[in-house]
């Protein structure tokens, strides 16, 4: 069954957050220098922002994971069960390092987002948003795939391609 492509966001969010509060980890794919992709299990939270899917992640600064993005930003990540409901997620995944993301990604994970998704993340950083070990990714979706198990029906949202800055091809 060819999956249908939706205009915006809104049309899948409903099935997204759904599929996410009911699954909760996914799995992290990034790749290394010599193109081989590497997978860990994450639990990332979610919000909509400008209606449009943004990710944060909480995570330990790993030299594997650090090398990887730092070479190659884009990510995937893939939410399963086994009712066969999924979730894929392409994007760009950055360090988010300023004190605001930081403090908002602690927040996110403290309050559940979406509900029912996150958890107190002083239970490993004890020092809290401020604690050295603890780092966050910004994960930014360009496309967005759900896929519901009972029939296979797949949507796929593609974020729009931002407009050239004026200049910018010079």
């Amino acid at each position: 069954m060819p999956a249908a492509t939706v205009e915006s966001f809104s049309e899948i969010e409903e099935a997204f957050i759904s599929y996410i509060q009911d699954i909760v980890y996914c799995t992290m794919i990034t790749v290394d220098r010599k193109s081989r992709p590497r997978a860990r299990v994450l639990l990332p939270v979610w919000e909509i922002v400008d209606g449009k899917p943004v990710g944060w992640l909480a995570v330990y600064k790993t030299p594997v994971k650090a090398a990887h993005l730092a070479r190659n930003p884009h990510t995937t990540y893939s939410y399963w069960n086994p009712r066969q409901n999924a979730v894929f997620i392409d994007s760009v995944s950055t360090w988010a390092e300023d004190p605001e993301s930081r403090r908002h990604a602690w927040d996110l994970y403290r309050e559940g987002s979406p509900a029912g998704v996150g958890y107190d993340p002083v239970g490993f950083w004890r020092g809290g948003p401020k604690d050295p070990g603890y780092h966050v990714l910004r994960i930014d979706p360009w496309r967005v795939q759900v896929l519901r198990g009972s029939d296979l029906k797949s949507r796929i949202w593609t974020a729009p391609e931002p407009s050239p800055t004026p200049g910018a091809d010079r």
